[in-house]
Protein backbone atom coordinates (compact mmCIF):
# COMPACT_ATOMS: atom_id res chain seq x y z
CA UNK A 1 0.00 0.00 0.00
CA UNK A 2 3.00 2.46 0.54
CA UNK A 3 6.06 1.67 -0.94
CA UNK A 4 9.30 4.57 -0.21
CA UNK A 5 12.52 4.07 -2.13
CA UNK A 6 15.64 5.77 -0.98
CA UNK A 7 14.13 9.14 0.26
CA UNK A 8 16.06 11.85 0.92
CA UNK A 9 14.96 15.50 2.22
CA UNK A 10 17.43 18.44 2.64
CA UNK A 11 16.64 21.64 4.18
CA UNK A 12 17.98 25.27 2.88
CA UNK A 13 20.49 23.25 0.52
CA UNK A 14 23.51 25.55 -0.18
CA UNK A 15 23.14 27.37 3.17
CA UNK A 16 24.88 27.47 6.22
CA UNK A 17 22.15 26.34 8.07
CA UNK A 18 21.40 23.35 5.49
CA UNK A 19 19.97 20.02 6.99
CA UNK A 20 19.47 16.63 5.58
CA UNK A 21 16.60 15.78 7.53
CA UNK A 22 16.26 12.02 5.55
CA UNK A 23 18.71 10.21 4.42
CA UNK A 24 17.66 7.67 1.84
CA UNK A 25 15.06 6.31 3.79
CA UNK A 26 13.41 3.22 2.31
CA UNK A 27 10.09 1.67 4.13
CA UNK A 28 7.12 -0.94 2.76
CA UNK A 29 3.86 -1.11 4.13
CA UNK A 30 1.60 -3.83 3.28
CA UNK A 31 -2.16 -3.31 2.63
CA UNK A 32 -3.26 -2.80 6.55
CA UNK A 33 -0.35 -2.51 8.34
CA UNK A 34 -0.89 -0.40 11.56
CA UNK A 35 2.73 1.30 11.96
CA UNK A 36 3.56 3.34 14.98
CA UNK A 37 6.69 5.73 14.47
CA UNK A 38 8.23 7.01 17.59
CA UNK A 39 11.85 9.30 17.74
CA UNK A 40 13.32 12.15 19.91
CA UNK A 41 13.08 15.71 18.13
CA UNK A 42 15.06 15.86 14.88
CA UNK A 43 14.79 12.49 14.18
CA UNK A 44 12.69 13.15 10.85
CA UNK A 45 9.26 11.40 11.67
CA UNK A 46 7.06 14.58 11.28
CA UNK A 47 9.17 15.33 7.61
CA UNK A 48 8.54 11.46 6.73
CA UNK A 49 5.05 12.07 6.79
CA UNK A 50 4.67 15.12 5.38
CA UNK A 51 6.64 13.49 2.07
CA UNK A 52 4.31 11.12 2.42
CA UNK A 53 1.61 13.59 2.46
CA UNK A 54 3.17 15.70 -0.83
CA UNK A 55 3.88 18.91 1.85
CA UNK A 56 7.50 18.46 1.16
CA UNK A 57 8.62 16.99 -2.10
CA UNK A 58 12.01 14.43 -1.79
CA UNK A 59 15.37 15.87 -2.92
CA UNK A 60 15.39 11.97 -4.55
CA UNK A 61 13.77 8.80 -3.98
CA UNK A 62 10.20 7.63 -4.42
CA UNK A 63 6.91 7.03 -2.79
CA UNK A 64 4.25 5.26 -4.35
CA UNK A 65 0.31 4.45 -2.70
CA UNK A 66 -1.32 1.73 -3.79
CA UNK A 67 1.14 1.15 -7.21
CA UNK A 68 0.55 4.88 -8.29
CA UNK A 69 3.52 6.66 -8.28
CA UNK A 70 2.83 9.94 -6.70
CA UNK A 71 5.95 11.45 -5.90
CA UNK A 72 5.77 14.71 -8.10
CA UNK A 73 2.05 14.84 -7.19
CA UNK A 74 1.22 18.03 -5.55
CA UNK A 75 -0.49 18.00 -2.26
CA UNK A 76 -3.86 18.36 -3.02
CA UNK A 77 -4.02 16.04 -5.81
CA UNK A 78 -1.96 13.46 -3.26
CA UNK A 79 -5.34 14.35 -0.67
CA UNK A 80 -7.37 11.78 -3.26
CA UNK A 81 -5.45 8.81 -1.87
CA UNK A 82 -5.26 10.25 1.91
CA UNK A 83 -6.82 10.57 5.30
CA UNK A 84 -4.66 12.92 7.63
CA UNK A 85 -5.36 14.11 11.25
CA UNK A 86 -3.31 16.78 12.70
CA UNK A 87 -1.55 17.37 15.81
CA UNK A 88 -3.88 20.47 16.50
CA UNK A 89 -7.23 20.08 17.29
CA UNK A 90 -8.42 23.10 15.26
CA UNK A 91 -6.54 22.02 11.82
CA UNK A 92 -8.90 19.24 10.55
CA UNK A 93 -11.97 21.08 10.50
CA UNK A 94 -13.85 23.86 10.02
CA UNK A 95 -14.77 25.95 12.97
CA UNK A 96 -17.39 28.18 11.94
CA UNK A 97 -19.33 25.43 10.04
CA UNK A 98 -21.55 23.08 12.02
CA UNK A 99 -21.09 19.45 12.16
CA UNK A 100 -23.05 17.80 9.45
CA UNK A 101 -21.31 20.37 7.07
CA UNK A 102 -18.09 19.18 7.94
CA UNK A 103 -18.87 15.22 7.48
CA UNK A 104 -20.22 16.87 4.18
CA UNK A 105 -17.58 18.21 2.96
CA UNK A 106 -15.48 15.07 3.59
CA UNK A 107 -17.93 12.55 2.28
CA UNK A 108 -17.48 14.94 -0.93
CA UNK A 109 -13.89 14.29 -0.92
CA UNK A 110 -12.52 13.72 -4.32
CA UNK A 111 -15.69 14.46 -5.72
CA UNK A 112 -16.48 17.62 -8.61
CA UNK A 113 -18.31 20.05 -6.43
CA UNK A 114 -20.46 23.12 -7.64
CA UNK A 115 -22.18 26.08 -5.95
CA UNK A 116 -25.06 23.58 -4.74
CA UNK A 117 -25.02 22.88 -0.50
CA UNK A 118 -27.50 20.19 0.04
CA UNK A 119 -27.73 17.66 2.27
CA UNK A 120 -29.86 14.84 2.09
CA UNK A 121 -32.01 12.85 4.85
CA UNK A 122 -29.80 9.77 3.66
CA UNK A 123 -26.54 11.75 4.17
CA UNK A 124 -27.92 12.71 7.71
CA UNK A 125 -29.08 9.54 8.67
CA UNK A 126 -25.85 8.23 7.94
CA UNK A 127 -24.05 10.45 10.29
CA UNK A 128 -25.77 10.19 12.84
CA UNK A 129 -25.07 6.48 12.66
CA UNK A 130 -21.29 7.02 12.25
CA UNK A 131 -21.28 9.46 14.71
CA UNK A 132 -23.48 7.53 17.49
CA UNK A 133 -20.60 4.68 17.14
CA UNK A 134 -18.15 7.48 18.70
CA UNK A 135 -20.14 7.07 21.90
CA UNK A 136 -20.13 11.01 22.26
CA UNK A 137 -23.36 12.13 21.95
CA UNK A 138 -22.71 13.79 19.06
CA UNK A 139 -24.94 12.24 16.68
CA UNK A 140 -27.71 14.37 18.77
CA UNK A 141 -25.93 17.93 17.76
CA UNK A 142 -25.79 17.92 14.15
CA UNK A 143 -26.00 21.52 13.98
CA UNK A 144 -23.90 22.34 16.44
CA UNK A 145 -20.63 24.60 15.94
CA UNK A 146 -17.52 22.57 15.70
CA UNK A 147 -15.63 25.40 17.86
CA UNK A 148 -18.32 24.19 20.66
CA UNK A 149 -16.66 21.07 21.03
CA UNK A 150 -13.99 20.08 23.25
CA UNK A 151 -10.73 18.86 21.79
CA UNK A 152 -11.13 15.25 22.32
CA UNK A 153 -14.18 15.64 20.61
CA UNK A 154 -12.59 17.49 17.45
CA UNK A 155 -10.14 15.23 17.21
CA UNK A 156 -12.76 12.12 17.20
CA UNK A 157 -14.75 14.22 14.71
CA UNK A 158 -11.72 14.81 12.52
CA UNK A 159 -10.70 10.98 12.43
CA UNK A 160 -14.42 10.14 11.29
CA UNK A 161 -13.89 12.54 8.30
CA UNK A 162 -10.51 11.50 7.88
CA UNK A 163 -11.65 7.98 7.44
CA UNK A 164 -15.52 8.42 6.00
CA UNK A 165 -14.58 7.98 2.35
CA UNK A 166 -12.06 4.57 3.05
CA UNK A 167 -8.23 6.33 2.34
CA UNK A 168 -5.66 4.24 0.96
CA UNK A 169 -3.70 5.66 3.90
CA UNK A 170 -4.40 7.02 6.76
CA UNK A 171 -1.68 9.61 8.57
CA UNK A 172 -1.90 10.40 12.35
CA UNK A 173 0.10 12.98 13.02
CA UNK A 174 0.55 13.44 16.86
CA UNK A 175 -3.04 13.34 16.93
CA UNK A 176 -3.49 13.25 20.55
CA UNK A 177 -0.30 15.25 22.00
CA UNK A 178 -2.53 18.15 22.63
CA UNK A 179 -5.64 15.93 24.35
CA UNK A 180 -5.23 15.88 28.34
CA UNK A 181 -4.34 12.57 29.86
CA UNK A 182 -8.03 11.14 30.46
CA UNK A 183 -9.23 12.37 26.65
CA UNK A 184 -6.12 11.00 24.90
CA UNK A 185 -7.26 7.27 25.39
CA UNK A 186 -10.39 7.38 24.26
CA UNK A 187 -9.51 9.20 21.19
CA UNK A 188 -6.98 6.36 20.56
CA UNK A 189 -9.28 3.84 21.16
CA UNK A 190 -11.91 5.53 18.28
CA UNK A 191 -9.05 5.27 15.66
CA UNK A 192 -8.10 1.71 16.59
CA UNK A 193 -11.66 0.67 16.13
CA UNK A 194 -12.18 2.31 13.29
CA UNK A 195 -8.76 1.66 11.80
CA UNK A 196 -9.37 -2.61 12.37
CA UNK A 197 -13.12 -2.22 11.24
CA UNK A 198 -11.85 -0.77 8.22
CA UNK A 199 -8.40 -2.59 7.83
CA UNK A 200 -7.01 0.70 6.68
CA UNK A 201 -3.29 1.33 6.20
CA UNK A 202 -1.90 3.67 8.88
CA UNK A 203 1.13 5.36 10.01
CA UNK A 204 1.27 6.88 13.70
CA UNK A 205 3.66 9.21 14.68
CA UNK A 206 4.04 9.54 18.56
CA UNK A 207 5.77 10.80 21.19
CA UNK A 208 4.36 8.30 23.81
CA UNK A 209 6.52 5.25 23.60
CA UNK A 210 3.62 3.24 25.55
CA UNK A 211 1.48 4.62 23.14
CA UNK A 212 3.90 3.54 20.32
CA UNK A 213 4.09 0.02 21.91
CA UNK A 214 0.12 -0.63 22.23
CA UNK A 215 -1.28 -0.02 19.27
CA UNK A 216 -1.30 -0.85 16.11
CA UNK A 217 1.11 -4.21 14.43
CA UNK A 218 3.97 -2.85 13.91
CA UNK A 219 6.82 -0.43 15.12
CA UNK A 220 9.18 1.89 13.59
CA UNK A 221 11.73 4.15 15.68
CA UNK A 222 13.67 6.68 14.22
CA UNK A 223 17.13 8.76 14.35
CA UNK A 224 18.70 11.32 12.83
CA UNK A 225 16.76 10.80 9.40
CA UNK A 226 17.04 6.73 9.61
CA UNK A 227 15.11 4.14 10.60
CA UNK A 228 17.00 1.92 13.52
CA UNK A 229 14.51 -0.26 14.64
CA UNK A 230 11.55 -2.25 13.01
CA UNK A 231 9.73 -4.58 15.00
CA UNK A 232 6.13 -6.49 14.52
CA UNK A 233 4.46 -9.33 14.93
CA UNK A 234 5.24 -11.69 18.45
CA UNK A 235 8.19 -9.55 18.75
CA UNK A 236 6.28 -6.22 18.99
CA UNK A 237 3.64 -7.73 21.41
CA UNK A 238 6.60 -8.65 23.99
CA UNK A 239 8.33 -5.01 24.32
CA UNK A 240 8.10 -2.79 27.09
CA UNK A 241 9.50 0.69 27.29
CA UNK A 242 12.93 -0.73 29.15
CA UNK A 243 13.39 -2.97 26.06
CA UNK A 244 12.61 -0.32 23.34
CA UNK A 245 15.33 1.68 25.12
CA UNK A 246 17.71 -0.89 25.58
CA UNK A 247 17.19 -1.80 21.33
CA UNK A 248 17.12 1.66 20.38
CA UNK A 249 20.44 1.96 22.33
CA UNK A 250 22.01 -1.29 20.90
CA UNK A 251 21.13 -0.13 16.87
CA UNK A 252 21.58 3.28 16.92
CA UNK A 253 24.91 3.58 19.27
CA UNK A 254 23.25 6.37 20.98
CA UNK A 255 21.40 6.62 24.48
CA UNK A 256 17.78 7.54 24.15
CA UNK A 257 17.19 9.93 27.05
CA UNK A 258 13.58 10.52 28.61
CA UNK A 259 13.60 14.38 27.53
CA UNK A 260 13.00 12.57 24.04
CA UNK A 261 9.82 11.34 24.44
CA UNK A 262 7.43 10.48 26.82
CA UNK A 263 8.13 6.86 28.64
CA UNK A 264 4.99 6.20 29.60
Amino acid sequence: MLDIKNLNITFNPGTPIENHVLHDLSLHLADGDYVTIIGGNGAGKSTLLNSVAGTFLPDTGSISIDNVDVTRLPEYRRATYLGRVFQDPMLGTAAGMNIEENLALAIRRGKRRNMSWYISRQDRKLFREKLASLELGLENRLTDRVWMLSGGQRQALTLLMATLKRPKLLLLDEHTAALDPKTAPKVLSIGDQIISKYALTTMMITHNMRDAINHGNRLIMMSNGRIVLDVSGEEKKKLTVKTLIDMFSEASGEEFTGDQALLG
